[in-house]
């Protein structure tokens, strides 16, 4: 086994470990464990291996495996890949800080957010690796079809997606948040 996989396979456990110290569960409180939750105001939101925010992790491959191309195209691919793992495992320890689960509660129509199960987290790592590898296979304007889409189908049917999640947590805006609450 090459030294790449050992990282690309330790990247995940370690963010296990920290996300488990931190008080995350490692499952659902409920005690389930569901493949998807299609509902974005479930308690089990977050909690279970895939939901609708399991697009935007996906999101996150593709985006990510392009700015490695741009910035690190010498690189070897699986050395990025590596790298974005990284990323997406830090951002999934810093999501489920209370700073960002209480930031999630007051900009966005995630009310009841609590976080998510170690469980989730490690999913939406492996979306992420998922769209970098399909980011990696895909033609330009395949990949951007597909990210588009990544985007556009969220947005139509629960009214959110990477981009206004970004959105709201940096720039809140009433307007958008009354129209995601369906108001």
């Amino acid at each position: 086994m090459q030294v790449w996989w050992l990282a690309a396979l330790a990247v995940p456990a370690i963010a296990a470990m920290v996300l488990f110290s931190m008080g995350r569960p490692p499952i659902c409180t409920c005690g389930e464990i569901d493949l998807w939750v299609s509902s974005t105001t479930s308690a089990k939101t977050s909690q279970m291996l895939s939901d609708w925010y399991s697009a935007s992790h996906m999101v996150h491959g593709f985006l990510f495996y392009g700015l490695l191309w741009l910035v690190a195209r010498r690189v070897p691919v699986q050395i990025r890949f590596v790298a974005a793992s990284l990323v997406e495992a830090a951002w999934e320890i810093v999501e489920n800080t209370p700073l960002i689960i209480d930031r999630y509660r007051e900009a966005t129509v995630a009310l009841g957010y609590t976080g998510d199960s170690v469980l989730n987290s490690m999913s939406d790592i492996a979306m992420m690796g998922v769209g970098f590898l399909a980011a990696r296979k895909l033609p330009l304007w395949a990949a951007l079809l597909v990210v588009i889409a990544l985007e556009v189908m969220p947005l139509i049917v629960i009214r959110d997606n990477l981009t206004l999640n970004v959105l709201m947590l940096l720039a809140p805006s009433d307007a958008i948040r009354a129209w995601q609450a369906g108001a």
